[in-house]
């Protein structure tokens, strides 16, 4: 199995984190956004999206996150990462979409046009908005359905989708997410957890040494 990744792509911090939940090896192969990498010929032969992730096993190659997590809950069940109710399972996919389709592409993908067509700080903007009111709305739900997860006490797909969002939403677009005592209360705890600490960005070999820091202490500097 091959997953070609991104270190600071959220999406693809999601499967990281399955792929470590169910203890499945695979090769990672670094595609460096910033640098343009997905645009460039190899990588279009593999996915002409030009997008990350994308996961090979064998002849099959899928490249949306959703579509990957849920073949990797079908491919090796155990340990699930859906809970055994079927509300609660829809709950979860709920969860997994209102972060994946209603917050993730809304912040992301207008940035760059935004900024070039409403000057310095537009694209910031808008993602700190559609961060914002999407955190606004899941802490609702999350009100109802968190324990120590997002859905109950277990690890499910709606854990990997959260934690990724929240640290795109500190580290990007400079959201002060202690606004969302839930959110900010299941971040903290599941980061600890090995399939996050392992995963995350900074442990990742494309991931340049000190970037993390650098970006947070540029962070905190400019909230001066």
């Amino acid at each position: 199995m091959i997953l070609y990744s991104f270190f600071m792509s959220s999406c693809s911090w999601r499967v990281r984190v399955a792929l470590r939940a169910k203890g499945i090896d695979y090769e990672y192969r670094p595609i460096n956004l910033l640098k343009g990498e997905q645009r460039g010929e190899e990588f279009l032969k593999v996915n002409p999206m030009g997008q990350v992730p994308t996961f090979i096993d064998g002849d099959l190659m899928l490249t949306q996150s959703m579509a990957i997590l849920e073949y990797l809950e079908e491919l090796q069940p155990e340990p699930s990462l859906l809970p055994s109710d079927r509300s609660q399972r829809a709950i979860v996919r709920q969860i997994c979409e209102m972060i994946n389709a209603g917050i993730q592409p809304v912040q992301s993908g207008a940035y760059a046009r935004l900024e070039a067509v409403g000057g310095e700080g537009a694209g910031l903007a808008w993602g700190q908005e559609a961060i914002d009111k999407g955190f606004t709305a899941l802490e609702g739900v999350l009100a109802k359905t968190a324990g120590t997860h997002c859905v109950g006490d277990e690890l499910t797909l709606a854990d990997c989708c959260l934690v990724p969002q929240v640290l795109n939403a500190q580290l990007r677009f400079k959201v002060d997410t202690t606004k969302f005592p839930i959110i900010t209360r299941l971040h903290n705890y599941l980061v600890q957890r090995p399939e996050f600490a392992d995963t995350h960005p900074e442990k990742m070999v494309d991931c340049p040494p000190g970037f993390m820091a650098g970006i947070a202490a540029k962070n905190a500097a400019e909230k001066r």
